[in-house]
């Protein structure tokens, strides 16, 4: 397996732990919560919004087109952190430790 359709396989089971654990909402956060230019969009959206409508999106976007992968790349600790006491928090942080080490791979 490449690394493409190994990140097209973390994104599938990270959406499918977010919505197992109830972390995965139908209405989209508003515009200007998703413009922030902040890190993880912290200071308009919950780790889990981040993750479904930043992250994903963006990575998706990135494997479909072909584009490079990020290398410098740490989303874990972040999520460790922001869902700690949120419900599937240590699975879906899991699965963005995942992330984290195949983004580290040459």
């Amino acid at each position: 397996m490449d690394k493409y359709q190994h990140c097209q396989r973390l994104l599938e089971q990270l959406q499918h732990t977010m919505q197992q654990h109830q972390q995965w909402q139908t209405v989209p956060p508003s515009e200007a919560a998703l413009a922030s230019v902040e890190p993880f969009a912290i200071d308009t959206l919950r780790c889990a919004e981040w993750l479904q409508w930043i992250f994903i999106p963006k990575m998706h976007q990135l494997v479909q087109l072909g584009l490079p992968l990020p290398t410098q790349f740490e989303i874990a600790p972040y999520v460790e952190e922001a869902m700690k006491e949120e419900q599937g928090g240590l699975a879906i942080f899991a699965v963005c430790r995942e992330f984290d080490n195949l983004m580290k791979q040459k």
